[in-house]
Protein backbone atom coordinates (compact mmCIF):
# COMPACT_ATOMS: atom_id res chain seq x y z
CA UNK A 1 0.00 0.00 0.00
CA UNK A 2 1.04 3.49 -0.98
CA UNK A 3 0.44 6.86 0.48
CA UNK A 4 0.99 9.91 -2.52
CA UNK A 5 1.95 13.15 -0.76
CA UNK A 6 1.53 16.30 -2.28
CA UNK A 7 3.66 19.25 -1.02
CA UNK A 8 2.03 22.66 -2.80
CA UNK A 9 4.07 24.83 -0.86
CA UNK A 10 6.61 26.82 -3.42
CA UNK A 11 9.24 25.99 -1.11
CA UNK A 12 10.23 22.34 -1.24
CA UNK A 13 11.75 22.32 1.87
CA UNK A 14 9.66 24.26 4.20
CA UNK A 15 6.91 24.04 6.81
CA UNK A 16 4.70 21.93 4.22
CA UNK A 17 7.21 19.40 3.93
CA UNK A 18 8.77 19.08 7.46
CA UNK A 19 4.47 18.79 8.38
CA UNK A 20 4.11 15.88 5.99
CA UNK A 21 7.45 14.56 6.31
CA UNK A 22 6.11 14.12 10.07
CA UNK A 23 3.06 11.60 8.86
CA UNK A 24 4.70 10.17 6.23
CA UNK A 25 7.33 8.91 8.94
CA UNK A 26 4.22 7.56 11.24
CA UNK A 27 3.03 5.77 7.75
CA UNK A 28 6.20 4.09 7.07
CA UNK A 29 6.43 3.18 11.06
CA UNK A 30 3.30 1.18 10.07
CA UNK A 31 4.63 -0.82 6.65
CA UNK A 32 2.74 1.69 4.42
CA UNK A 33 5.21 3.18 1.29
CA UNK A 34 4.76 7.07 1.00
CA UNK A 35 6.17 9.16 -1.78
CA UNK A 36 6.42 12.88 -1.10
CA UNK A 37 5.66 14.84 -4.75
CA UNK A 38 6.57 18.62 -4.94
CA UNK A 39 4.08 20.55 -7.10
CA UNK A 40 7.21 22.80 -7.89
CA UNK A 41 7.29 26.71 -7.62
CA UNK A 42 6.83 27.41 -11.50
CA UNK A 43 3.74 28.80 -12.99
CA UNK A 44 0.23 26.18 -12.99
CA UNK A 45 -2.44 26.22 -15.70
CA UNK A 46 -5.44 26.83 -14.08
CA UNK A 47 -8.57 25.01 -15.37
CA UNK A 48 -9.81 26.63 -18.38
CA UNK A 49 -13.38 25.12 -18.20
CA UNK A 50 -13.10 23.90 -21.83
CA UNK A 51 -14.69 20.60 -20.60
CA UNK A 52 -12.37 18.68 -23.34
CA UNK A 53 -11.85 16.02 -20.61
CA UNK A 54 -15.33 15.19 -20.31
CA UNK A 55 -15.06 11.68 -21.09
CA UNK A 56 -11.38 11.02 -21.66
CA UNK A 57 -10.33 11.86 -18.08
CA UNK A 58 -7.48 13.78 -20.06
CA UNK A 59 -7.02 17.45 -19.48
CA UNK A 60 -5.69 19.21 -22.22
CA UNK A 61 -2.98 20.66 -20.56
CA UNK A 62 -2.10 17.45 -18.89
CA UNK A 63 1.45 17.55 -20.24
CA UNK A 64 2.79 19.41 -16.81
CA UNK A 65 3.69 18.85 -13.26
CA UNK A 66 -0.37 18.42 -12.88
CA UNK A 67 -0.75 15.81 -15.09
CA UNK A 68 2.70 14.16 -13.89
CA UNK A 69 0.51 14.00 -10.21
CA UNK A 70 -2.46 12.30 -12.02
CA UNK A 71 -0.03 9.61 -13.36
CA UNK A 72 1.29 9.11 -9.78
CA UNK A 73 -1.81 9.53 -8.17
CA UNK A 74 -3.19 6.02 -10.17
CA UNK A 75 -0.96 4.09 -8.52
CA UNK A 76 -1.63 5.32 -4.77
CA UNK A 77 -4.00 4.37 -2.27
CA UNK A 78 -4.20 7.29 -0.23
CA UNK A 79 -3.41 10.99 -0.34
CA UNK A 80 -2.59 13.45 1.76
CA UNK A 81 -2.77 17.30 0.11
CA UNK A 82 -0.26 20.35 1.91
CA UNK A 83 -0.45 23.82 1.50
CA UNK A 84 1.18 26.78 2.73
CA UNK A 85 -1.66 29.78 4.05
CA UNK A 86 -1.96 32.18 1.79
CA UNK A 87 -4.37 35.08 2.71
CA UNK A 88 -6.13 32.25 4.45
CA UNK A 89 -6.51 30.30 1.47
CA UNK A 90 -5.05 27.33 0.04
CA UNK A 91 -0.77 29.40 -2.50
CA UNK A 92 -2.45 30.63 -5.53
CA UNK A 93 -0.46 27.46 -7.71
CA UNK A 94 -1.90 24.78 -5.51
CA UNK A 95 -5.24 26.14 -5.89
CA UNK A 96 -4.77 25.57 -9.59
CA UNK A 97 -3.45 22.35 -9.52
CA UNK A 98 -6.17 21.19 -7.05
CA UNK A 99 -8.35 22.31 -9.75
CA UNK A 100 -7.68 20.84 -12.39
CA UNK A 101 -6.11 17.57 -10.91
CA UNK A 102 -9.52 16.73 -9.39
CA UNK A 103 -11.62 17.98 -12.32
CA UNK A 104 -10.67 16.05 -15.03
CA UNK A 105 -10.83 13.06 -13.64
CA UNK A 106 -11.76 12.83 -9.65
CA UNK A 107 -12.40 8.86 -9.91
CA UNK A 108 -9.10 8.04 -9.09
CA UNK A 109 -9.87 9.22 -5.84
CA UNK A 110 -13.14 7.74 -5.43
CA UNK A 111 -12.92 5.36 -2.12
CA UNK A 112 -9.92 5.84 -1.12
CA UNK A 113 -8.41 7.84 2.04
CA UNK A 114 -7.27 11.18 2.43
CA UNK A 115 -6.42 13.80 4.58
CA UNK A 116 -5.28 17.74 3.97
CA UNK A 117 -2.78 19.25 6.49
CA UNK A 118 -2.11 23.41 5.97
CA UNK A 119 1.29 25.48 7.59
CA UNK A 120 0.68 29.51 8.44
CA UNK A 121 2.68 31.26 10.55
CA UNK A 122 -0.68 32.38 12.57
CA UNK A 123 -4.31 32.22 11.38
CA UNK A 124 -6.04 31.31 8.47
CA UNK A 125 -5.25 27.84 8.76
CA UNK A 126 -8.93 26.40 9.07
CA UNK A 127 -10.35 28.20 6.45
CA UNK A 128 -7.71 26.86 4.02
CA UNK A 129 -8.59 23.39 5.28
CA UNK A 130 -11.62 23.67 4.42
CA UNK A 131 -11.27 24.78 1.40
CA UNK A 132 -8.97 21.70 0.30
CA UNK A 133 -11.43 19.33 2.54
CA UNK A 134 -13.69 20.25 0.01
CA UNK A 135 -12.18 18.25 -2.40
CA UNK A 136 -11.67 15.49 -0.71
CA UNK A 137 -15.70 14.99 0.05
CA UNK A 138 -16.65 16.01 -3.49
CA UNK A 139 -14.51 12.67 -4.43
CA UNK A 140 -16.18 10.20 -1.99
CA UNK A 141 -13.43 10.01 -0.71
CA UNK A 142 -12.68 9.09 3.24
CA UNK A 143 -11.50 12.14 5.14
CA UNK A 144 -9.16 10.97 7.79
CA UNK A 145 -9.15 13.06 10.70
CA UNK A 146 -6.49 12.88 13.52
CA UNK A 147 -6.59 14.08 17.23
CA UNK A 148 -7.02 18.08 16.41
CA UNK A 149 -7.53 19.71 13.37
CA UNK A 150 -4.30 18.74 10.56
CA UNK A 151 -2.39 22.09 11.16
CA UNK A 152 1.26 23.18 12.10
CA UNK A 153 2.31 26.39 13.13
CA UNK A 154 5.57 28.37 12.29
CA UNK A 155 7.46 30.87 10.00
CA UNK A 156 10.06 28.38 8.97
CA UNK A 157 10.59 24.76 9.41
CA UNK A 158 12.63 24.98 13.06
CA UNK A 159 10.23 26.49 14.21
CA UNK A 160 7.11 24.43 12.76
CA UNK A 161 9.38 21.41 14.49
CA UNK A 162 8.98 23.48 17.90
CA UNK A 163 4.96 23.35 17.59
CA UNK A 164 5.03 20.18 19.05
CA UNK A 165 1.40 19.61 19.50
CA UNK A 166 0.95 20.27 15.61
CA UNK A 167 3.68 17.27 14.67
CA UNK A 168 2.14 15.47 16.99
CA UNK A 169 -1.41 15.84 15.31
CA UNK A 170 0.69 14.85 11.91
CA UNK A 171 1.86 11.37 13.21
CA UNK A 172 -1.68 10.53 15.02
CA UNK A 173 -3.02 11.61 11.33
CA UNK A 174 0.03 9.68 9.51
CA UNK A 175 -1.35 6.09 11.79
CA UNK A 176 -4.89 6.33 11.08
CA UNK A 177 -4.75 6.54 7.26
CA UNK A 178 -2.54 3.55 7.76
CA UNK A 179 -4.89 1.91 9.77
CA UNK A 180 -8.08 3.16 7.40
CA UNK A 181 -5.92 1.12 4.57
CA UNK A 182 -5.34 -1.70 6.23
CA UNK A 183 -9.10 -1.94 7.14
CA UNK A 184 -9.96 -1.48 3.41
CA UNK A 185 -7.50 -4.05 2.42
CA UNK A 186 -8.86 -6.75 5.14
CA UNK A 187 -12.74 -5.71 4.21
CA UNK A 188 -10.84 -6.71 0.14
CA UNK A 189 -9.72 -10.06 1.52
CA UNK A 190 -13.20 -10.63 3.24
CA UNK A 191 -14.76 -10.34 0.13
CA UNK A 192 -16.42 -6.82 0.76
CA UNK A 193 -17.24 -5.05 -2.75
CA UNK A 194 -17.36 -1.08 -3.39
CA UNK A 195 -20.79 0.95 -2.14
CA UNK A 196 -23.14 0.36 -4.57
CA UNK A 197 -23.86 3.62 -7.07
CA UNK A 198 -26.89 5.04 -9.07
CA UNK A 199 -26.87 4.66 -12.69
CA UNK A 200 -27.07 8.08 -13.05
CA UNK A 201 -25.92 10.96 -11.53
CA UNK A 202 -28.85 13.63 -10.83
CA UNK A 203 -27.80 17.31 -11.18
CA UNK A 204 -29.92 20.31 -9.98
CA UNK A 205 -29.36 23.85 -11.17
CA UNK A 206 -30.20 27.01 -8.85
CA UNK A 207 -31.22 29.52 -11.26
Amino acid sequence: MKVLLINGSPRENGCTRAALSEAAGALESEGIVTELFHIGNGPIQGCADCRKCSGTGKCVFDNDIVGTAREKAREADGYIFGSPVYFAGAAGHMTAFMNRLFFADNSVFFHKPGAAVVCCRRAGSTATLEQLNKYILISQMLLVGSQYWPMVHGNDPGEAARDLEGMQTMRVLGRNMAWILKSIQAGREAGLGLPAREEKRLRTNFI
